[in-house]
């Protein structure tokens, strides 16, 4: 690193990179070894020790190389993840990905990656919802997340990473970045690169209860809002129909895989009904939306708690789920002999900012992969298990692009850096706010109570880890609620109890301006 003397506030420190990744997923690691293999000088940003990407159960949904199409094809994944998509997916975007997933694997069991196998030198596959083949991968029988965090991990551990640094602002000069304002336990500072990629994973945590970790605030896409730029789709949260219940109280929760119910677990009510009869040809293994919805429906109807997923039926369940296993034996429950009470809960953002498939953004030099972007590929909904699929690809290619740029870039030029001021609710105010009124299912007058409410934000100057986030939340909460209001029709994850219907004149994404601007 290169000291800077001599700008900014009194005592801020100041550095120099090429790249600054933020993030330490699958995304963000996989773009930082791709920008380090190019030969830059790369700075990874991580405030927090937990990722989304080690909580990932399922797998991830790749094509293999050599698979005869009768099995499986590009082709049937792209049609899987277009359907999942309801219309809104980019099928350019979609193929793009799709078709360099199995390239991306072989990379990462290069960095030491392992799956598990059914015969030796062969997968396992395995199914989930909304796929019509096997194509799932997995490690650790559903700790696939823990795995490629492990091997990420280790494949980096010789790059810079600098733990507990949070990206309060993005610096832009002349319409292009400049570097990140950081807040760390040196105080404020400021990194200065002509790079900047955005990997900072989800927003769960604008919900009471999400199977997110706990810095998914939604960071990346209130600072791509702040400097400018737009985002779309963010009326899409999908809520994982199977979250571990326990209890009223919030925070995260665990993921119960739905790799589960492709092994052939059954959704019930506390009267063995299934949940999901008559709601999709697929049954339980419907797309997650159907699924969601069809729990909540069940729920309001009955006024239960919780319904449950019956893996009782299911061989060898310990050993294939440890994971799901040992959370449910934690919470009083042993999956192998008692229905596991489930509820849906916040899980993956399917909009952000605004990118292409290389993570290029329009403000020159600032790149976004992975949940924080929105690519096209998921549309309204996600497919089951191509999270960790495109952040391997798209981190990877927007590595690449942040490098070449900032060796055409040269070095970014000074500019001073400060504790910027943004609006900001309580969290538990906003929490609860949005749970009620932006959950699974909403409607107008929750909507406009919601916007009210987040209109109360009170500016405050940015000092802590904590007060950043809240702004952060807020900030995306107001998109959100903005873009869900105006999307008068049930489409995906977002369902309208006012309009329940499917309009086809809105089969277009509503795209969100910088934080003054609204959306269209």
């Amino acid at each position: 690193m290169t000291a800077v003397h001599g700008c900014g506030g009194a005592g801020a420190w100041r550095q120099r990179a090429d790249v600054i990744v933020i993030g330490t997923g699958v995304a963000g690691l996989a773009a930082a070894l791709a920008a380090h293999r190019q030969g830059r000088r790369v700075v990874l940003l991580s405030k927090a020790g937990e990722t989304a990407t080690f909580y990932a159960q399922g797998g991830i949904a790749v094509v293999l190389p050599g698979v005869h199409a009768d099995d499986d094809s590009i082709d049937a994944h792209v049609a899987d993840t277009l359907a999942a998509g309801a219309g809104l997916c980019d099928p350019e975007a979609v193929r793009s990905i799709v078709a360099d997933g199995a390239r991306a694997v072989a990379e990462l069991v290069g960095a030491g990656a392992h799956f598990d196998e059914s015969a030796p030198g062969q997968w396992a596959l395995t199914r989930e919802g909304g796929h019509s083949r096997r194509r799932i991968i997995h490690s650790g029988g559903d700790a696939t997340g823990a795995e490629v965090q492990r091997a990420l991990d280790h494949a980096a551990a010789r790059l810079d990473i600098r733990r507990n640094h949070v990206a309060l602002d993005l610096l832009i000069d002349d319409g292009a970045v400049a570097g990140v304002t950081v807040l760390s336990e040196d105080g404020l500072g400021v990194i200065y690169a002509p790079s900047v990629i955005l990997a900072t994973g989800g927003t769960g945590h604008l919900y009471q209860a999400t199977t997110n970790p706990e810095g998914s605030t939604g960071d990346g896409v209130a600072l791509a809002m702040w400097a400018g730029l737009s985002v779309a789709d963010v009326e899409f949260v999908q809520f994982h129909p199977t979250m571990l219940y326990t209890g009223p109280a919030g925070g995260r929760r665990p993921l119960i895989t739905e790799a589960l119910r492709g092994e052939g677990a059954k959704l019930v009510d506390a009267q063995g009904d299934s949940v999901t009869a008559g709601a999709h040809p697929m049954g339980d293994l419907a797309p997650r939306d159907v699924v969601a919805a069809a729990i909540e429906a069940r729920l309001a109807a009955t006024g239960a708690e919780c319904v449950y997923l019956d893996a009782r039926g299911v061989a060898d369940v310990a050993r294939r789920f440890p994971t799901v296993t040992a959370a449910c034996l934690a919470a009083g429950v042993d999956p192998a002999a008692q229905p596991i009470p489930v509820v849906p809960g916040a899980h993956y953002s399917c909009g952000g900012v605004v990118t292409d498939v290389h993570g290029r953004t329009a403000i020159a030099g600032l790149f976004a992969a992975g949940e924080v972007a929105r690519t096209g590929m998921h549309g309204a909904n996600r497919l089951a298990s191509n999270s960790l699929l495109e952040g391997l690809v798209v981190g990877g290619r927007a590595g690449v692009a942040a490098a070449e740029h900032a060796a055409d870039a040269g070095p970014a030029r000074v500019v001073a850096p400060a504790s910027p001021t943004r609006p900001v609710l309580a969290r538990p105010v906003l929490q609860q706010t949005m749970s009620r009124h932006a959950s699974v299912v909403r409607d107008d007058t929750g909507l406009g109570l919601l916007i009210d409410r987040l209109d109360t934000a009170t500016p405050r100057i940015i000092t802590s880890r904590t007060m950043f986030e809240d702004a952060a939340l807020t900030t995306v909460a107001g998109a959100l609620a903005a873009a869900a209001r105006a999307r008068t029709e049930t489409r995906g994850s977002h369902h309208r109890r006012d309009f329940p219907d499917t309009d086809p004149a809105q089969a277009a994404s509503i795209v969100c301006g910088p934080v003054t601007a609204g959306c269209a």
